[in-house]
């Protein structure tokens, strides 16, 4: 019997229907309501690349790169959207900027000594100080086209920077000589200038005592500057070239940790050493007490006695792990130079220098605190200086100057704000004052009114002390200039004393006090020039110059050039009063 072919051809058709709705292996599920989307499932538009050929490779650069995948926790922030509306991402975090760097120099807050009435206080006492930190720092922001912060700048330290030529000891028997001398002041009429000068015997550096040297780097991280610990390097390799046979050096890294890098060795294997010096690199925090523990640990074991027994602390000053308290350490530091062991500061870099750090602790390590900017600064303090950087030949130096109220009616010390002694300390053999190396030279300045002048910073009082009628049996003394120091190894202190007669006042001040109040003023101005009178930068450039003398090393030259670099970046606009005369 024949089907008929209509139905035959609908049963087929629905046979087919059916199977095509059923459940397929290879069929992809069905869709959910709400579809999740992430970026590595978005499949991107296909471009289009050109025909190999003429034109190929402008083509390919028009075309932007594909973006990298993107990390797995921007990717799991996809936003979930409706079916149907294209996906929506979190957008990239913008890039991160540096932050930007911060200046955390830190420097000693200090004000000017004051004007002392002579018949209040007639006795000034302070210790002497042949640091020279303060001068090649504020050099260097200078040179960096900054202003040097007042507390930067110490008058002391910039006096003594130079050289005067003051008068050297007959002999070995006292350690250093006195030079006085006294004229009328440059910067106010009616007033005079007192120059205090002390110089050291000196000792070639062949004939230096055996010398037992550590070196106690900062290898921190925030040592990795060009002028950091790169230039410490190639300034200890100058100090390394002069050692000799009988000479010992160690080297003593500290980070987070402190390490030995080099055990005591001979001063003729200086491969050895320059190789470890070198191969110093700097990570990490800052462990300054372990370091100076491991230093003086090292010290002792290659201990001589007789001879040089010193740490050279070369850091930016930045402790920050184990003792941090800056009285902590120099407490620590004064204990140990008990033992014989003197430390000595060198100052690096800039951003986070520790001005304050690196100078207190030389004070209390018997030692000098000096600034490096420069290898030609590292040649001066470790070659040309190096017998005053080892070799100390008195301790416990101070000055002590008492006027005599009836021809002296007031003064001010200008500098030593942070060596000011009290009046019973010159003769207390325990208060600690500052040490004189070989050859060193220390000059400080007194700006005094005479009884009588016409410049007096103090008004008048109605009933006035001053014992007029004992200056005649005086013989003319002004004052008397009074010191005491201590030999090396020495527990009680000796005196040297001499007397500022009035008759010894010169009419016109030497190349030597011209050049000194130069400096001085200098200092002043950066400081913001309170106590210059009617003085102006030109007046001190024209002081400098005029006394500059002898310069055999170009030092006095360049602070002519330093001059000119303050003047144009701290003097302000020119008054219409003064159009052509910058004020400091």
């Amino acid at each position: 019997m024949r089907l008929p072919r209509l139905p035959l051809l609908l049963a087929f058709a629905l046979l087919a229907a059916c199977r095509a709705a059923g459940p397929q292996p290879d069929a992809p599920p069905p869709a959910s309501p709400v579809m999740d989307t992430t970026i590595a499932d978005a499949a991107p538009a296909a471009t289009p690349f050109p025909e190999p050929g003429l034109g190929h490779e402008r083509a390919r650069a028009d075309i932007s790169p594909a973006a990298p995948p993107m990390p797995a926790a921007t990717r799991a922030m996809a936003t979930r959207v409706a079916p149907g509306r294209p996906p929506m991402y979190a957008p990239r975090p913008p890039p991160v900027s540096p932050p930007p760097r911060i200046d955390t120099e830190r420097y000693q807050d200090r004000e000017d000594n004051p004007v002392r009435r002579t018949a209040d206080a007639p006795v000034s006492t302070f210790s002497i100080d042949v640091d020279t930190g303060s001068y090649s720092n504020v050099r260097r922001m200078l040179r960096q086209g900054r202003r040097p912060p007042a507390d930067a700048v110490r008058t002391e330290e910039f006096l003594n920077y130079f050289r005067y030529g003051h008068r050297a000891p007959n002999s070995t028997e006292v350690p250093f000589a006195v030079t006085t001398e006294l004229a009328p002041s440059p910067w106010h009429a009616g007033r005079h200038l007192l120059m205090v000068g002390l110089r050291g015997y000196e000792v070639p550096p062949d004939a230096l005592p055996p010398a037992n040297l550590v070196f106690l780097i900062d290898t921190s991280g925030s040592m990795n500057s060009p002028d950091k610990l790169p230039l410490l390097q190639q300034a200890f390799a100058q100090l390394v070239a002069r050692l000799r046979p009988q000479d010992t050096v160690s080297l003593v890294a500290y980070a987070g940790s402190a390490g030995l890098v080099l055990p005591p060795t001979r001063g003729d294997r200086k491969g050895e050493i320059l190789s470890a010096l070198n191969g110093l690199q700097a990570a990490g925090s800052t462990h300054g007490e372990a370091g100076l523990q491991l230093a003086y640990a090292t010290a002792r074991q290659a201990f001589v006695a007789g001879g040089i027994n010193r740490v050279i602390l070369a850091t930016d000053g930045d402790f920050n792990v184990g003792i941090v308290d800056r009285g902590a350490l120099e407490t620590y530091v004064a204990d140990q130079r008990a033992g014989g062991i003197a430390l000595s500061t060198l100052g690096f870099g800039s951003g986070n220098y520790h001005d304050a750090m690196a100078e207190r602790l030389a004070d209390a390590g018997n030692g000098h605190h000096a600034y490096i900017d420069t290898l030609q600064e590292a040649h001066k303090v470790l070659v040309d200086e190096l017998s005053s950087t080892l070799l100390t030949i008195a301790n416990d130096v101070k000055v002590q100057v008492e006027f005599d109220p009836a021809r002296v009616a007031e003064y001010r010390l200008i500098g030593y704000e942070n060596r000011v002694l009290e009046e019973a300390d010159f003769a207390n053999d325990r208060v600690d004052a500052g040490d004189i190396g070989a050859g060193h030279e220390v000059t400080a300045l007194y700006e005094i009114v005479l009884a009588g002048s016409d410049g007096h910073w103090l008004a008048p009082r109605r009933y006035d002390p001053a014992d007029t009628a004992g200056a005649v049996h005086r013989n003319g003394e002004i004052a008397q200039v009074a010191l005491r120091y201590k030999r090396p190894g020495e527990r009680r202190s000796r005196l040297l004393t001499t007397q500022i007669l009035a008759q010894d006042a010169r009419t016109r001040p030497s190349d030597a006090l011209r050049f000194a109040a130069g400096v001085a003023a200098y200092a002043d101005a950066l400081r913001g020039g309170r106590h210059l009178g009617d003085w102006d930068w030109d007046d001190i450039r024209t002081a400098i110059a005029s006394g500059r003398g002898d310069d055999p090393w170009g030092l006095r030259g360049e602070l002519l050039g330093l001059v000119d670099l303050a003047r144009s970046g701290i003097a302000p606009v020119a008054t219409a009063q003064s159009p052509e005369r910058g004020r400091p």
